[in-house]
């Protein structure tokens, strides 16, 4: 499953799913394309330093910020000089905190709360029913988010 979230709210704004060979990264066009309205920020982790992700966002009508971390195997190109040249400058704190990759955090906690509440397996057989079980469950966890966000409490 591969989800799109809204990192100031929390709701699940796209979601895909895939067989365990898909790319993460060949997600990226078919998600954007589920997102009603203007996208301001692509966020991920250095999974997408990906030139077909750079392609998928710029493709996009509005422009949209790219905070995606270089891979550590990265080679310098014209999509990564920005971030690559920024993490040099200020380190990768520095670098996170600028761009606002921490909100990242958010989405990943969508994630969690999906695996919690809904389940981390798909039940039905068929690649339509899975389809349609994800959809639902991704409606829960957005319906709940209506009666109130998370509050997180740190216990350690």
């Amino acid at each position: 499953m591969h989800v799109g979230v809204d990192a100031d709210t929390g709701r699940v704004v796209a979601a895909t799913l895939t067989d365990h060979d898909a790319d993460d990264a060949s997600q990226v066009g078919p998600l954007l394309d589920q997102v009603e309205g203007s996208v301001a920020a692509f966020t991920a982790d250095a999974a997408f330093d990906q030139d077909s992700v750079y392609a998928d966002v710029a493709a996009r009508p509005s422009e949209v910020d790219v905070i995606v971390p270089p891979r550590s195997t990265a080679v310098p190109s014209p999509t990564a000089e920005t971030a690559t040249s920024s993490i040099a400058e200020k380190g990768r704190m520095g670098w996170q905190k600028t761009t606002g990759y921490n909100a990242r955090a958010r989405a990943e906690a969508a994630v969690s709360r999906y695996t919690r509440v809904i389940g981390d397996g798909l039940r039905s057989r068929t690649d339509q029913c899975r389809a349609v079980e994800v959809t639902v469950g991704v409606h829960a966890l957005n319906r709940m988010l209506e009666f109130g966000p998370p509050k997180y409490v740190r216990i350690a």
